[in-house]
């Protein structure tokens, strides 16, 4: 007899829940929507049309349902604390949109409450769910561009409107939080624990006072760097590098691709120039995936991660020369 689906209620009708992760939980058959909560509720009437469930008025409704097994969360990062927490003070297992709260401190809190109750609190950080970046992985393993000795990462989106979440402070706005911690955490993803802040930059923005722009020198302890640039003054620019004693591998739109994008992995070394195309895949079919076997009592994934992403964002944040 199949397991029954891990029933989903969702807090927030957000723009990345409507475009990316709910038409992947809406097709999972391991996963049913049963509930999508908004303060608007012909929003939530939208969201359910599409997607299934029940329109529910208001984020609190979702968290009293007894058909919710876990709560999906894509509201502003400066929300997050509360409203995983009171999911998962509810019983809750709790998938939240990336980053789990605006600072190190809140996020390891987080994840100690959910350790205490026994509950799965997953960030839906994507990339990394990408079968692309273990087949980078093998690919330096295997020698493809020799020792490695540098990082670089660069993810940045043109300016927003003027009253975009991002440059509201009280929501946890500002490019670090936004799209800085896509580099942060591909540098983590290649260069593993430990990682400090050489030196950083942050350009603020005089109206709204978030940052809209940085970058960061990262170095771990025997002297490979990691060099990461963010921001949204930027024309687009999405990708990661990595040089060695003997190449240079690189890949373009490795944060956020579509689900039917074939990643080109560029691999140039001093006698030859090669271009490997791999499959597609959907990185947020990826995560929620990861996070359903998790809620199911499969091996957990190590949080690691997500704390040491959270701790180097603090770091960046306070060794930062703002301009």
């Amino acid at each position: 007899m199949s397991e029954r689906p891990v029933r989903f209620g969702v807090i927030s009708c957000a723009d990345i829940a409507w475009r990316r992760t709910l038409p992947v939980l809406a097709a999972a058959p391991q996963a049913r929507i049963t509930a999508i909560g908004s303060r608007d509720p012909d929003r939530a009437a939208h969201f359910a049309q599409r997607f299934g469930g029940a329109p529910v008025h208001g984020y609190r409704a979702v968290l009293e349902r007894d058909d919710v097994d876990a709560v999906y969360v894509p509201l502003p990062t400066g929300l997050h604390r509360e409203w995983v927490e009171r999911a998962l003070l509810a019983g809750k297992h709790v998938l939240v949109e990336k980053p789990t709260t605006v600072s190190a401190p809140e996020t390891e809190e987080l994840l100690a409450l959910a350790r205490e109750r026994r509950l799965v609190l997953h960030e839906n950080m994507t990339f990394p769910h990408h079968t692309l970046h273990a087949e980078v992985r093998r690919l330096l393993e295997g020698g493809a561009i020799g020792e490695l000795r540098e990082l670089s990462a660069a993810f940045g989106i043109p300016p927003r409107p003027p009253r975009d979440v991002r440059y509201r402070p009280e929501l946890g706005g500002g490019a670090l939080l936004d799209v800085g911690v896509y580099p942060v955490r591909a540098a983590l993803e290649f260069l593993g624990a430990g990682l400090e802040v050489a030196g950083a930059v942050l350009r603020a923005d005089p109206a709204s006072g978030v940052d809209v722009a940085g970058g960061a020198l990262l170095a771990r302890k025997d002297g490979v760097t990691a060099q990461v640039s963010f921001g949204f003054a930027h024309a687009y620019r999405n990708t990661y590098a990595l040089w060695g004693s003997e190449g240079r591998l690189s890949v373009d739109r490795v944060y956020s691709p579509p689900g039917t994008l074939r990643p080109v992995v560029r691999i140039e070394r001093q006698d030859h120039t090669e271009e490997l195309m791999l499959n597609a895949f959907d990185q947020f079919d990826g995560s929620t995936s990861a996070f359903v076997r998790a809620v199911r009592g499969a091996r957990c994934g190590d949080p690691w991660a997500v704390t040491e992403q959270a701790r180097v964002v603090d770091a960046v944040r306070a060794r930062a020369s703002v301009l």
